[in-house]
């Protein structure tokens, strides 16, 4: 996961595809009982949404001793906290203030906060409260972490100026590159934004990042056909995090359009217990002239593996583990098997399992192994990612345009 760990920035947990901010979008800010506190409120917030979070964090610290019962407040309160550490001096203090701002956050979940920001907002925070490190060398970290005080401080220009100063010293350092991008798109200038997100990808391709980034700076400027693009390669770049998935989802929920994934499940099971293993097969699949016959080939195909293939195919592996090379075997034997009853007339076409019948079209579009680490992956197969992606990135970006995201409706 990556996020400011200096000082949190709410619009990019949120996204800009909502226009979301605070007071718009935590729970308990919709219809206020009048009370004396209710103006400092509305000033915290509004100060808080100005980025003026120094000015904020008195007003919050006051109000999170009366409204005990305000998630909201105690949102805002962790991210101020988080701000305000950047710019002390003192290790010790900045390591207090940042367990205060972990607190803050902590009590907002317990009043049900569950928000994106909020979940990302605690991992970026060590309970000790330890320090972001943002390079292993003295001089570009301490140059990085001047850049961020000022960011916190609302001084832009100085920001901007010491991220420069970083890539001069360091030119592959990400966050440089990044924090750039989100400071020209804090300015609205997003012709400049898109080139430092694009220096931040150029960087690590493998971070989701500067995609997700850029994908809310597109939107913002109205780009969202542009915006989906860079929502997919975020969530391509690293589909196991759950920041990678938020650009998709508020992109989805701001074009009213809903995310898919096939439905391809075998109606059998497999078990195992030691080396033995019990396959259990459906009784209504047998003799059905729909193909899910077949799908008893997908659990036998699967049983040699834990006890043959496996150690053939990984032999520097010690332990099994299911593989994406398991999985897209034992899927493409049901298909194939599937596919050719089809062409000698044994299942009519007209009768063919729905659930098989996109099994077969991934198959032929090779799409296939792209399905199953984007769909069905559970630990064992995630590890097969990260090779797969540097080989076949354009397969995993096809299949989530063909099969995930349907484009953004036209206008009638």
């Amino acid at each position: 996961m990556n996020l400011r760990s200096s000082c949190v920035r709410p619009r990019r947990l949120f996204g800009s595809l909502l226009c979301l901010s605070l007071l718009a979008c935590l729970p308990g800010l919709g219809a206020q009982t009048v009370q004396s506190d209710d103006e400092q409120r509305k000033q915290a917030f509004e100060l808080y949404q100005q980025h003026r979070l120094e000015d904020a964090l008195p007003l919050l610290e006051r109000l999170s001793a009366v409204r005990t019962n305000d998630p909201a407040v105690f949102e805002a309160l962790g991210a101020c906290l988080m701000a305000h550490a950047v710019n002390l001096p003192n290790p010790e203090e900045r390591k207090a203030t940042r367990v205060r701002a972990r607190q803050a956050f902590v009590k907002a979940q317990e009043l049900g906060d569950h928000s994106n920001y909020l979940v990302a907002a605690l991992g970026a925070i060590p309970e000790d409260g330890g320090d972001p490190i943002y390079s292993n060398q003295k001089d570009v970290d301490d140059t990085m972490r001047a850049a961020e005080a000022a960011y916190g401080r609302g001084d832009f220009a100085e920001a901007l100026a010491g991220y420069a100063r970083v890539l001069t010293m360091d030119p592959k350092n990400y966050e440089a590159a990044l924090f750039s991008g989100d400071v020209c798109f804090k300015q609205r200038n997003y012709d400049e934004s898109y080139k430092w997100f694009q220096q931040a990808i150029t960087v690590n391709p493998d971070r989701e990042t500067a995609y997700r980034y850029w994908g809310d700076a597109l939107s913002a400027a109205g780009r969202n056909g542009e915006a989906r693009e860079k929502f997919i390669e975020a969530f391509v770049a690293s589909p196991y995090e759950r920041l990678s998935r938020i650009g998709l989802i508020q992109w989805a929920q701001a074009n009213k359009v809903a995310l898919t994934q096939p439905k391809i499940d075998s109606p059998n099971s497999l078990s195992s217990n030691g080396n033995q293993t019990k396959i259990m097969i459906d009784p209504n699949t047998l003799g059905k002239k729909d193909g899910t016959e077949a799908w008893m080939l997908y659990e036998i195909t699967r049983a040699s593996w834990r006890t043959t293939e496996f150690p053939k195919h990984f032999p520097n592996e010690k332990e099994y583990r299911h593989s994406l090379a398991e999985e897209s075997q034992a899927l493409g034997v049901v298909a194939d098997t599937v596919s050719a009853k089809l062409e000698k007339k044994e299942i009519d076409p007209g009768d063919l399992n729905p659930q098989l019948a996109v099994l077969m079209k991934l198959k032929k579009e090779d799409l296939l192994d792209a399905y199953i680490l984007l769909a069905k992956a559970d630990a064992g197969i995630a590890q097969d990612y990260p090779a797969y992606r540097r080989d076949h990135r354009d397969k995993l970006i096809q299949y989530m345009n063909e099969y995930v995201v349907p484009p953004r409706p036209t206008a009638n």
